[in-house]
């Protein structure tokens, strides 16, 4: 069996696991204990966040032709690769959340929504709540006035009441 038709299947994988993601991201695992290593990806599967460890031979040829191309200069030494479908900002919050407490955790970069991101940019996008977080907020300001407002008028009308 030829060497391609072995690594055609992996390079396949990467390209249907890039294919539709809102996120990637790079990092270097190196240092990382077992015990460490065990608990970050316990934390990247409950939030949806597939993490894995390939080649970076076949990294970079998943990724040619596609919005994530521009990481190929970083694939260098131990990588892995952090993907979300769903939401942008969960695999950079998580891994930069883990590399406080695990400073062996380096992360090299990353592409949200098309647009690749450097280590510093990678750990401002980590800032940024969940769209679950910011829909609630939204949904807390609207709802604030409206509340107000309604509480308003019912001490009006408690007020214009005659007394019985």
């Amino acid at each position: 069996m030829a060497k391609v038709e072995i690594k055609k299947p992996i390079v396949d994988e990467i390209s249907e696991l890039l294919n539709g993601a809102a996120t990637a991201v790079l990092v270097d695992y190196r240092g990382l204990t077992v015990a460490e290593d065990t608990a970050l990806r316990k934390s990247l599967r409950e939030a949806n966040v597939v993490y894995k460890v390939y080649k970076n031979t076949m990294i970079n040829f998943a990724i040619k032709g596609t919005e994530f191309e521009g990481l190929s200069s970083l694939l260098e030494g131990p990588t892995a690769i952090a993907v979300c479908k769903d939401d942008a900002t969960a695999a950079a919050r998580i891994l930069c959340k883990f590399a406080k407490e695990a400073p062996a955790l380096e992360i090299k970069a990353g592409v949200v929504e098309g647009v690749q991101y450097d280590a510093d940019g990678i750990k401002q996008i980590a800032s940024i709540p969940s769209r679950e977080e910011l829909l609630s907020k939204l949904l807390g300001s609207i709802q604030s006035p409206i509340a107000n407002f309604a509480r308003v008028i019912k001490q009006i009308a408690e007020k214009e009441e005659p007394a019985a």
